[in-house]
């Protein structure tokens, strides 16, 4: 478990003002409903973003974290995984992921992030609008899977994604977007040694890895309420904004 009730995401640097935002509900191709959280910034987005959360799914952390991403011009939409499982509900400190998590799949992860990513483009109007996913712990390795998910993503950002090779090795060899890695380097999930088995091997096929391990971050660092890993969090907004930037103009 990543984020209690009492987590905030960190602001962007230089935040703009948001638009809408609220709670909706999607529809993937399989016919799952599920709910989601959606945040624009006034004006035009400069890119969309799909939020994988951790393990407990649509937590008020990935909520609060959908308007700081339209704070840095993202249209961004976080997604809950269990509405196979559980349907619609709160995923607060009460509900009980445990049980939920059990049943999620890959391809189930894969068909509700293709039906966010379209919901972006759909109210782009038309515009060619790049779409990057995001993703912590489990959602950081499924962030990363979803370069080989056939989404037509311009790059796939995780962060501390637990045992990668586990949950996202069997989709390299499909991978077609770069990948930004954020690491603690006092996580003690997963051996740093599988994030670079990894990343070695989505390389070896031609992708673009950027990875970055900040020495003495734990788990779930990027958390404005631990303000000892503020530089960590400050640069983590850095290299995000720095790696849409440069994937978005070449997507």
């Amino acid at each position: 478990m990543c984020h209690t009730d009492e987590s905030r995401a960190p602001a962007p640097p230089n935040p703009g003002p948001v638009g809408r935002h609220e709670r909706i509900e999607l529809v993937a191709a399989d016919g799952n409903r599920f709910s989601a959280y959606t945040a624009a910034p006034k004006g035009a987005a400069r890119a969309g973003m799909v939020i994988l959360p951790d393990v407990r799914g649509l937590h008020p952390y990935y909520e609060d974290l959908a308007q700081r991403f339209a704070e840095a011009g993202f249209h961004a939409i976080a997604i809950d995984y269990f509405g196979r499982s559980a349907g619609i509900g709160a995923r607060d400190d009460s509900f009980d992921w445990k049980t939920h998590f059990q049943k999620t799949t890959p391809e189930g992860v894969a068909l509700d992030v293709g039906a966010a990513a379209a919901r972006i483009r759909e109210d782009a109007s038309g515009a060619a609008m790049p779409v990057f996913t995001v993703g912590f712990c489990f959602g950081g390795a499924n962030s990363w899977r979803q370069s080989g998910e056939g989404h037509r993503l311009a790059g796939c950002i995780g962060f501390y994604g637990g045992h990668p090779m586990d949950r996202a090795g069997s989709a390299i060899p499909r991978m077609t977007a770069p990948l930004l890695m954020l690491l603690g380097g006092a996580d003690q999930g997963t051996p740093p040694e599988e994030f670079e088995t990894f990343a070695d091997q989505v390389r070896a096929r031609g992708i673009e890895v950027e990875s970055h391990t900040y020495p003495g971050a734990p788990h779930s660092y990027f958390d404005r309420s631990f303000a000892e890993h503020t530089e960590a969090c400050r640069d983590s907004w850095v290299r995000i904004l720095a790696f849409t930037e440069r994937n978005r103009r070449t997507a």
